[in-house]
């Protein structure tokens, strides 16, 4: 590899005593560094070296935000796939059972049966895109632990009754349906 020097004496810029008298006084400076112990500080080896430590950093971030993107994408593609294999069928009902998802109350059709089971909580409601699917409890815990929010849990009746409910002598009727 040609150096700075080299390439000025080709072109013709420089002679061969200019060099020699650069290349002695650089090496008195870095001779008389030595002795005296103290270094001159380089400003463009330190900058070229905190560009080099900067380009590392964002390389390392985004090598971890795509690696962060490929597991999320990966959870769901595990989601998707356990809710197709695992999904139950609704049932021809033409009962409506009411939910809430969010903020919102939605609605889907079962059959006896089937509300029979979701009241009961063998079978758990999970978002899958815009619609709703029925999974077995154990299914909806496994999704759970990926996602929380698309796992929609029925929440039992309290039992319990407040002493200072005046309503409390009233007993609701079991099959009463909103």
């Amino acid at each position: 590899m040609m150096g700075l020097a080299d390439q000025l004496l080709k072109a013709g810029l420089v002679d061969q005593k200019k060099v020699k008298v650069a290349n002695q006084n650089k090496g008195k400076q870095q001779k008389d560094e030595r002795r005296a112990g103290v270094q001159t500080v380089d400003e463009t080896k330190l900058a070229a070296q905190e560009r080099q430590r900067l380009n590392a950093e964002k390389a390392r971030q985004a090598n971890a935000e795509r690696d962060a993107a490929a597991q999320q994408k990966a959870i769901a593609a595990q989601i998707a796939q356990m809710i197709q294999q695992n999904k139950q069928d609704k049932g021809k009902g033409d009962t409506a059972y009411n939910f809430t998802h969010g903020t919102k109350i939605e609605r889907i059709y079962v059959s006896d049966k089937v509300r029979e089971h979701l009241v009961a909580g063998r079978l758990v409601i999970v978002a899958a895109g815009q619609n709703y699917e029925l999974v077995p409890r154990v299914i909806a815990d496994k999704i759970a632990e990926r996602n929380e929010a698309l796992v929609i849990r029925v929440k039992q009746a309290s039992t319990e009754v407040d002493e200072d409910d005046p309503y409390a002598a009233y007993k609701i009727p079991d099959d009463l349906m909103w």
